[in-house]
């Protein structure tokens, strides 16, 4: 699931296939952030947009070309400003002690690629920054209201504090919530939230 192909496709449509409002968790949230902020995943832009609109400094990074032309499109029509990188996050390096918070909304990775990857956004945070994600459990598997088909890619409360050695969670919760994000992500479903500050 994870190609440029792939998502090149999914987001072809005029549409938004996630919707144009930013993601709850992130929506209540955002009052912890600092920037800059490192948007992983970030599609269409809907969660780069909003935290612009906070006065907050984003790059989003996405392995799609297309997800990214419409996300600053959407930029525009809201009067901010976003930058935007294209990147598959199998092999991405962020810059090291830069970024004040890491936010991962919906960005479902095998477990091979976060366990390179997740090191290097401990290290890309300057200290005390916080990493905010929000992504579906493993007991979403289940249900059909978004989310991948692979065991491997949903997150658990474990999994995070495993592979986040050198955070200190905030927040660390699995819960059920109904999630109306477009076409893409609707209905009752299964996520991990978590909030986590980068120990010094």
């Amino acid at each position: 699931m994870y190609n440029q192909q792939f998502w090149n496709g999914r987001y072809a449509s005029t549409d938004y296939l996630y919707g144009t409002e930013a993601n709850a968790f992130l929506v209540e949230n955002v009052h912890l952030l600092q920037g800059p902020v490192l948007s992983l995943s970030e599609g269409e832009g809907r969660n780069a947009v909003f935290m612009a609109s906070r006065g907050l400094q984003v790059l989003g990074v996405d392995c799609s070309s297309v997800g990214l032309e419409k996300a600053r499109a959407l930029a525009e029509l809201h009067g901010v400003v976003i930058e935007t990188e294209v990147a598959n996050l199998a092999d991405y390096r962020p810059r090291e002690d830069h970024y004040g918070s890491v936010v991962s909304i919906s960005a479902h990775l095998p477990g091979r690629i976060r366990e390179r990857l997740y090191p290097l956004i401990e290290r890309c945070l300057v200290p005390h920054g916080v990493v905010l994600l929000e992504a579906y459990s493993e007991a979403q598997l289940t249900k059909d209201t978004g989310g991948p088909k692979d065991l491997d890619m949903l997150m658990s409360v474990e999994k995070l504090r495993s592979e986040f050695p050198n955070l200190e969670p905030l927040l660390a919760r699995e819960i059920e919530r109904e999630v109306h994000e477009g076409e893409g992500h609707t209905g009752l479903a299964s996520v991990v939230q978590y909030i986590a500050r980068k120990r010094v």
